[in-house]
C-alpha cells in the first residue's frame, strides 16, 4: 500500500483538481479495467493519461485516432518481408501495458471495433494469430462531447460496455485553476518530469489483493438489485448487463482496497455506481424528453434499500 499511496501523492501534484478522477483511474489499474475521459478540449485528457502511464514502470502507447486510422495501425500486422523472403509479424500498440487512444470517437467503426477483443479478451487477432497482449492491460480513452458530427463516430453500446468507468471532467474550480496557469507556465507540462512511483508486478500483486476483499451476499444482492432495476425502468430501453453487474462488484472492491478495508460496504457501491453506470443505460425516445440519465440513476438508487448490517 505504501507505494500505492505514493503514486496517488505523485499524481495529485501532477494533475491538479482530479483526486476523485484519479482514484478512479488507480481502481481501473488496480482491476484491470478501462477507463472512457470525456471532457470539453483543453481540460488536460491526455496530460492526465501520459502523467498516470508515467507513474507506473510499464509500457505506454499512445495512438491519435483520426477517419483514416485503420484497424491493422492498431493490432498489427503481418507482412512479407523481401530480405528475408519470409511474412514477419509486426505487432500494434496493442502490446503495451497502457494504451492512450486519443479522441477515440475520431475513429471509424471498423477501427473501433478492433479494439473490442483487445479490451474484453487482453488478446488480439492478426492474420488468423492470436497473440496474448501484456499483463496488466487497459486502455485509457479520451473523447469531446462537443464536436461536430461531421468526422466523429459515436461510440457504440457495445463499445461503452467495455468501460469499467466513464468519467465526465468539469471545469476546475478557481484556485485549482489558478494553480495550473502558475505551476504550468513557462514549463509545459511534456517537460514535467514523472518518475515511476510503482512497478508491473506491483500492479499485479495490488490486484490480487483486491481480489481478496470480502464481498457479503447482502452486497451482492443489493448490486443485482440495482442492476435489475435498470432494466425495469420505464425510461430505460437498455439497462445494465452481466457485464455492467461484474464491474459493479469489481470496482466496490477495488474501492474498499484503496481505502485500506478488507470488506466491501454499501457506500463503496453507492460511491462507484455512477461512472460504472450512467455510460451503459440506453433511455427511451420518450425518456430522452425528460429524463438525463444521471436523474434516472439516482431515482434507482433511492428506490432500492440499502443493506443496513454493520460490515
Amino acid at each position: 500500500m505504501e507505494k500505492l499511496t505514493q503514486a496517488k501523492a505523485q499524481l495529485n501534484k501532477l494533475v491538479v483538481g482530479r483526486e476523485k478522477e484519479i482514484d478512479f483511474m488507480l481502481i481501473a489499474l488496480i482491476q484491470g479495467g478501462h477507463v472512457l475521459l470525456e471532457s470539453v478540449p483543453g481540460s488536460g485528457k491526455t496530460w492526465m493519461a501520459k502523467a498516470f502511464a508515467g507513474s507506473f514502470a510499464g509500457r505506454f502507447q499512445r495512438i491519435q485516432f483520426t477517419p483514416d486510422v485503420l484497424p491493422s495501425d492498431v493490432t498489427g500486422i503481418r507482412f512479407f518481408n523481401p530480405k528475408t523472403q519470409e511474412f514477419e509479424l509486426r505487432p500494434g500498440p496493442v502490446q503495451t501495458n497502457l494504451l492512450l487512444a486519443d479522441e477515440i470517437n475520431r475513429a471509424t467503426p471498423r477501427t473501433q471495433s478492433s479494439l473490442l477483443e483487445s479490451m474484453e479478451e487482453k488478446q488480439a487477432t492478426i492474420d488468423g494469430e492470436t497473440i496474448q497482449l501484456p499483463d496488466p492491460f487497459i486502455v485509457i480513452a479520451t473523447q469531446n462531447p462537443v464536436e461536430s458530427q461531421q468526422g466523429t463516430f459515436p461510440l457504440p453500446a457495445a463499445q461503452l460496455d467495455r468501460f469499467l468507468f466513464r468519467l465526465e471532467i468539469g471545469y476546475p474550480g478557481y484556485q485549482e485553476e489558478l494553480s495550473i496557469i502558475r505551476d504550468f507556465r513557462g514549463n509545459f507540462s511534456h517537460k514535467k518530469e514523472i518518475l515511476p512511483a510503482a512497478s508491473v508486478e506491483d500492479v499485479r500483486k495490488w490486484r490480487v489483493a483486491a481480489g481478496e476483499v470480502a464481498v457479503h451476499e447482502d452486497i451482492e444482492t443489493y448490486i443485482l438489485e440495482l442492476v435489475r432495476a435498470t432494466r425495469e425502468h420505464p425510461a430505460i430501453e437498455l439497462g445494465l448487463s452481466s457485464r455492467a453487474a461484474l464491474a459493479l462488484v469489481q470496482a466496490a472492491q477495488g474501492q474498499a482496497f484503496m481505502e485500506g478495508r478488507q470488506f466491501v460496504t454499501p457506500d463503496d457501491v453507492k460511491y462507484i455506481l455512477e461512472p460504472v453506470a450512467v455510460h451503459r443505460l440506453m433511455l427511451t425516445a420518450e425518456g430522452m424528453l425528460v429524463h438525463e440519465p444521471l436523474a434516472v440513476l439516482q431515482e434507482i438508487l433511492n428506490s432500492v434499500a440499502s443493506p443496513v448490517e454493520a460490515f
